[in-house]
């Protein structure tokens, strides 16, 4: 049992693993603040522009509540198709933001390699044998 807890606080105080958490502590905050700026800023303009429509309300009712006068027996049954296209905004803000931060970061990371001037290899020693064949060569040809 000691040596699971020592393995599991090895592995939890790496510091892959804490830069992980603090990622997405941060990531999670930074998704609310994009929501907010799409739902409160950027939305209301392009809803304005469109008729005064509001986005989160663009549904189409797929089955009407059931209702006993004042009393709900069943709720309506929505495709909210609003909430879905300014949650793919979200999706984009953020996606574009990542790429960018992702980029940057690749680009202060990265080491310029200089081009590697690779010299030619030396010729391998000839071998014994061939050594006495050159030897044999230059003798015959010097008589």
């Amino acid at each position: 049992m000691a040596k699971f807890v020592q393995e599991f606080k090895d592995f939890a105080l790496k510091g892959n693993v804490m830069d992980m958490a603090v990622g997405v502590i941060i990531g999670g905050a930074f998704g609310k603040i994009v929501t907010s700026i799409v739902s409160n800023v950027i939305m209301p303009p392009i809803g304005l522009l469109l008729g005064g429509v509001d986005f989160t309300d663009l549904k189409i009712t797929m089955k009407e509540a059931v209702m006993e006068g004042e009393n709900v027996v069943s709720e309506a049954v929505t495709l909210n198709y609003g909430q879905f296209i300014q949650d793919v905004v979200d999706f984009l803000i953020i996606a574009f933001c990542i790429f960018l931060m992702v980029k940057g970061i690749t680009k202060l990371t990265a080491k310029k390699e200089e081009p590697k001037v690779e010299e030619p290899a030396p010729e391998p020693e000839p071998s014994a044998e061939e050594k006495l064949l050159t030897e044999i060569r230059d003798l015959l040809a010097k008589k």
